[in-house]
């Protein structure tokens, strides 16, 4: 469906499970949990089918960020993390959803982070799930060496300094496969995918150059938790813990996957949503 969250912008949303289900005499309300994309560029896909296995938990709100995927195309003075973390806000009025948990993923933590800086009271729960609060090139970089060697970190230095196509093609080759340590078993799953580079070029070349969202984590007023993986190269481990150390110490929980890449939920399932049910539970 396609949600009308202001005047002439829609974002595409999908929803998994029932908000309301029934528990013995009564109608029992599950909470919502709102996924945020990575990217930027990309769209909800690689979300699915994965996190179909909490919808037994919580009601799953799936979308595209403004201007992404299937929503509305809108122009490039609007791909800014504030735009996008006031639209996770405007989507939830527009849905009628109160007190969600919002996760975000790789570039949906960075909108996550901010939505949470500036509508602290309005999340229940927030998920920071392999992201990071700075661009962190030498970390970066470093890990990109460690996994792939002098190639691989030539190809990243290349992109996250002069991010653009003639860039983007050797980072896709060299690069990209370095991000999950399990091997893709199908190609289905990009190519699912609906890709606007234009949205891509624009912000890593842009605000993700000289973004720092540590300060306004201190605004947290919800339980958050850092989920980060050992051998992420492009959001590292490092970062995730420069992140928890910026939140609130009574409202973070933090877990740590060892031999895990971007997006642990890729690399150990079991072990990623077995702790994402005991945060939405908790």
């Amino acid at each position: 469906m396609n949600i009308l969250i202001e005047p002439g912008v829609r974002l595409f949303v999908d929803i998994e499970g029932a908000g309301l289900v029934p528990d013995g005499p009564a109608m029992r309300a599950k909470p919502t949990l709102v996924l945020l994309h990575g990217g930027p560029g990309y769209d909800h896909a690689s979300f699915k089918p994965a996190f179909s296995r909490l919808a037994d938990v919580a009601q799953i709100v799936y979308y595209d960020h403004r201007g992404h995927g299937r929503s509305d195309a809108r122009p490039r003075e609007e791909w800014t993390l504030d735009t996008f973390a006031d639209d996770v806000v405007r989507l939830c009025d527009a849905l009628g959803v109160e007190k969600p948990i919002v996760l975000g993923q790789s570039f949906g933590g960075f909108v996550a982070q901010r939505y949470l800086a500036r509508h602290p009271h309005h999340p229940a729960k927030v998920v920071l799930s392999s992201t990071s609060s700075r661009l962190g090139l030498a970390r970066k970089l470093a890990m990109f060496e460690r996994l792939g060697g002098p190639a691989a970190r030539a190809a990243a230095e290349r992109f996250w300094t002069a991010p653009g196509a003639a860039t983007y093609a050797p980072y896709l080759e060299a690069c990209k496969p370095l991000y999950s340590a399990t091997p893709a078993t199908s190609k289905d799953a990009a190519r699912r995918a609906i890709f606007n580079p234009e949205i891509l070029f624009t912000w890593a070349g842009g605000e993700q150059q000289t973004f720092d969202l540590l300060p306004g984590l201190a605004h947290a007023r919800c339980p958050v938790l850092v989920l980060a993986g050992e051998l992420d190269p492009v959001c590292t481990l490092d970062d995730a813990l420069d992140t928890v150390a910026a939140l609130p110490p009574h409202l973070v929980e933090f877990a740590r996957f060892d031999g895990c890449g971007h997006g642990v939920w890729r690399d150990a399932p079991d072990a990623a949503f077995a702790r994402l049910r005991r945060f939405i539970a908790a």
